[in-house]
């Protein structure tokens, strides 16, 4: 048998060697698809409930946020535990499933209880999430804006990262989250007046509830007119201080009240829990990827810093991402 292998391989020496450079080829295309990771994923079959609420204590959250998710999601099937952490504005109830469970049938499972979970907690407690499809180890580039011109601020940088870095990454195969940390997020602040209030005898969630629906934009059907449709539009969308500004909260014998009359309108940043920083130096606005659930890491990083290649091509002068881990 072997004799008559060898014959037939001298004899077919142009198809021996065809077929050894395709299982070269073969082997090397294997070879750059091959999963590997920093550290073997470990992590148990986990679904993330997040809570935000608004400056709540964690008695307060714990009582009335997570025990309320914690309740539901108890008799689901094939669940191992629950686990919960209850702190200042922050819900987070972890639950763990069986190791042979399908993550996506398992976010199914909870998503399904968390509509009986909203039903419970009280309104404007907060509005219970699923996290990420992913895991502790799903964190697998670090990267963070470098402004060469020195003349964007951090509320910029980090408009930027937010609103163009974010959304393109997240088009990358693989990826299923961007985080973005340090500098400020943009807001509007409306700083009431107290003594205006009086003044004008106007409470504050009457304030609130003037603004809010005094922000946002309306159809109207249309307008037939010489055979052609013309779409009414009500736009009221506040886009700047002068729109937030000039909003009417009342009318006193026909003289219209507005904003600016009662509080001063600012730009401002979100309430912020910690910085980021560069070699203890200075502060940045950075960015982490993180990767879905099961993927090969490697496929991962590499489609991202192609796509980052091409951010960099897009962004502002003087902008560039510096990939760091």
């Amino acid at each position: 048998m072997i004799e008559r292998i060898i014959k037939f391989t001298l004899k077919s020496r142009l198809l021996v060697v065809v077929l050894g450079v395709l299982v070269m080829a073969a082997g090397f295309y294997s070879y750059r698809r091959l999963p590997v990771d920093a550290f073997p994923d470990v992590s148990p079959n986990l679904v993330q409930v997040f809570t935000v609420t608004e400056g709540l204590a964690p008695e307060e959250v714990e009582k009335y946020v997570t025990y309320p998710v914690e309740v539901v999601m108890n008799g689901l099937p094939d669940i191992q535990n629950i686990r919960s952490v209850s702190n200042f504005g922050l819900s987070v109830v972890n639950i763990y499933f069986e190791d042979g469970v399908d993550i996506y049938f398992a976010r199914q499972l909870v998503n399904e209880r968390l509509q009986e979970a909203r039903e419970q907690i009280p309104e404007g407690f907060g509005d219970p999430m699923m996290g990420p499809i992913s895991t502790g180890m799903g964190l697998v580039l670090f990267y963070y804006l470098e402004d060469e011109t020195g003349e964007r601020s951090l509320e910029e940088l980090r408009v930027i990262q937010d609103w163009l870095i974010k959304f393109h990454l997240q088009t990358v195969p693989g990826v299923t989250e961007v985080l973005g940390i340090g500098g400020w997020e943009k807001q509007f602040h409306i700083v009431v007046n107290p003594d205006a209030l009086l003044r004008y005898d106007i409470t504050l969630p009457e304030l609130i509830e003037k603004v809010r629906a005094n922000n946002l934009n309306v159809g109207a059907q249309f307008i037939e007119k010489n055979a052609e449709e013309f779409i009414v539009r009500s736009v009221g969308l506040a886009s700047s201080i002068d729109d937030l500004e000039n909003i009417v909260i009342k009318s006193e014998d026909g003289t219209p009240v507005f904003l600016k009359q009662i509080a001063d309108v600012q730009i401002g940043g979100a309430v912020r829990r910690g910085v980021q920083t560069r070699n203890g130096i200075e502060e940045v606005v950075a960015g982490m990827v993180v990767k879905l659930f099961g993927s090969n890491s490697s496929t991962v990083i590499s489609a991202v810093e192609e796509k980052l290649a091409e951010i960099n091509r897009i962004l502002p002068k003087g902008i560039n991402i510096v990939p760091y881990y």
